[in-house]
């Protein structure tokens, strides 16, 4: 009972941080029909401008408490000034090409963003773990977990429903549905589709740089950390169905809670049962588990 409970709570946490970082790359596939390969390079800038504004702002001897402000701050900071940059000084160029036009595009974006963090980072690893233990722990049992993990569950949850308001329950939300829906409709009836496009990059940036400002105070920040993590992610829209958030959600807490199971009960095959998974998931639902209805064009 002890190992279930233990399954249940680390595969729960594990598929709060993989949603955070999913649900970019999917609102940047839904709306604008990019597989962004270099979502997994914004996801360590994140993690590399939490760790270095925590960490100025610990070292100066401020509140640590406003440690876990300054791990917002910085996702807000990448997101606002390299997800514009590169949705304008790029992405808006490549518009209307082959999708695997735009695979390449991103892909070598990945590469030039992780030579451009070596440069002004280095090599060498970063540390800012006094956010993580701060908060201390809480007891389920005999198990003991940070609870800075449930701040990390809280932070999913609360862009989830603010991601749900924001596109059922808003104008711009609405007008962001439509160009999903038919951008060349859209732009006719006078909606500014550069626009759109411009707040959906950045929002999707955002959200791989918190993913990594979370994650920053738990792992030390190392090049090449969004590798793994850019797998990871696709894993989870593949499950759940590109562009689908609702399959975000549900494709996050598949992989999370097959990999805590592996973990506690077969480690050797931790990696593989991810995969596993995605592949009997496109044996029979080759679009994923909740692919959205599109409209043929004839």
């Amino acid at each position: 009972m002890d190992t279930l409970v233990a399954v249940l709570v680390d595969g729960i946490i594990y598929a709060s941080w993989l949603f955070i970082i999913a649900a970019g790359l999917t609102i940047v596939y839904g709306v604008m029909r990019i597989l962004n390969m270099a979502h997994g390079s914004l996801y360590a800038l994140g993690a590399y401008a939490a760790a270095s504004l925590a960490g100025a702002w610990l070292r100066a001897g401020y509140a640590p408490m406003g440690s876990y402000a300054v791990l917002v701050l910085a996702a807000l900071l990448v997101g606002v000034v390299v997800g514009p940059l590169v949705e304008r000084g790029l992405l808006r160029f490549c518009y209307g090409r082959d999708e695997v036009v735009l695979v390449l595009v991103t892909y070598a974006l990945f590469l030039i963003l992780e030579d451009l963090i070596k440069l002004v980072w280095g090599v060498e690893s970063y540390f800012v773990s006094e956010p993580y233990g701060l908060l201390g722990n809480v007891e389920f049992g005999p198990l003991s977990y940070p609870v800075y993990s449930a701040v990390m569950v809280v932070a999913a949850v609360v862009v989830g429903l603010a991601l749900r308001w924001g596109i059922y329950g808003t104008r711009q939300g609405k007008l962001l549905v439509a160009v999903i829906h038919d951008r060349e409709v859209s732009a006719a009836l006078g909606i500014n589709v550069n626009r759109i496009f411009l707040v959906t990059f950045a929002l999707g940036t955002t959200l791989a740089a918190l993913g990594g400002a979370l994650t920053a105070p738990t792992v030390s920040v190392v090049p090449g950390m969004g590798v793994e993590v850019i797998v990871l992610a696709f894993a989870v829209v593949v499950i759940g169905g590109l562009g689908s958030m609702p399959g975000a959600a549900i494709g996050s807490l598949i992989v999370g809670l097959v990999r805590s199971s592996a973990v506690h009960w077969m480690p050797q095959v931790e990696l593989f049962s991810i995969y596993l998974v995605m592949a009997l998931v496109l044996a029979f639902r080759p679009r994923g588990l909740f692919v959205a209805v599109e409209a043929r064009k004839i």
